[in-house]
């Protein structure tokens, strides 16, 4: 059983910089359908990961609580895919 979920963390206004209260996360760029592929950073000891795909520079802010981002707004949270009646 999973004892933490990993956050995802989207830049649809394109900030140079997003801070984060986590060292672990997702970067999936821009929001589907525009979004690179969704790629697991670690941060380890440094403060700081820029994203390979997008050049989001990440940095950890440790006087946030749970999972929040500055500027605000910058979590992703999956919608689910309806199903199309016929």
């Amino acid at each position: 059983m999973v004892s933490h979920v990993v956050p995802y963390f989207q830049n649809d206004r394109g900030y140079k910089c997003i801070e984060i209260s986590v060292r672990g996360f997702v970067c999936i760029g821009a929001s589907p359908p525009f979004d690179h592929p969704h790629i697991f950073l670690d941060m380890g000891v440094k403060r700081e990961r820029i994203c390979p795909y997008c050049s989001t520079l990440y940095v950890f802010n440790s006087a946030m609580d749970g999972v929040e981002s500055k500027p605000s707004g910058c979590r992703y949270f999956f919608r689910p895919f309806l199903k199309k009646e016929a």
